[in-house]
């Protein structure tokens, strides 16, 4: 379904209130995840929202749907293009070079919100999950792939956290130990 809206000939869809949801998801926090709010910033009537949505639930379940496709989906569809010996240092180039905004936002609005709890929880295990079989297929022992998956993923978490920006060549050189950490021959 599409609606004109305005006097403009252009057609809001469904992904464009999921769009300006994780937008203002990211930029203002939970609260602006409301119709009126989302249907003023994009100009248009709330008739517009409920074209889209049977109520404002349904909403939150699709946007939370949304940003589990953004936050994990999205990016194993790329690291998946690379050869596996350089999935990780893509993961986390992509990973600690992002605006750390959405995922904050997220897990904030998951301390109030069980859907959005629900989401985090599926997307922090698809997350782990995928770097543990990323690391046991170049060679990382099982039983440390997921040790080191998670010491990397704690890394990730305390960089959104702490939002801090870190200079490109300290980054290169946070990418270059956490890469080689994860990735060591244990026999050597």
């Amino acid at each position: 379904k599409t609606e004109v809206y305005g006097t403009m000939t252009e057609r809001l869809s469904r992904a464009d209130w999921l769009k300006a949801g994780l937008q203002a998801l990211a930029r203002d926090g939970a609260a602006s995840l409301k119709a009126d709010v989302l249907a003023k910033r994009l100009g248009v009537s709330r008739g517009s929202f409920y074209w889209h949505f049977a109520d404002i639930d349904a909403f939150h379940y699709a946007l939370a749907a949304a940003w589990r496709d953004v936050a994990v989906e999205q990016v194993i569809r790329l690291l998946e293009q690379a050869a596996p010996k350089m999935r990780m240092r893509r993961l986390l180039g992509i990973a600690l070079g992002a605006d750390p905004s959405l995922e904050i936002g997220m897990r904030a609005w998951a301390a109030s919100s069980p859907r959005a709890q629900e989401a985090v929880t599926a997307v922090d295990a698809r997350r782990l999950a995928y770097m543990e079989r990323m690391l046991t297929a170049v060679g990382v022992a099982p039983e440390a792939s997921g040790v080191r998956a998670r010491v990397i993923y704690w890394a990730y978490l305390g960089s959104v956290l702490s939002r801090v920006r870190v200079e490109d060549s300290m980054l290169a050189r946070l990418i270059d130990e956490l890469a080689d950490f994860a990735t060591r021959d244990e026999r050597l």
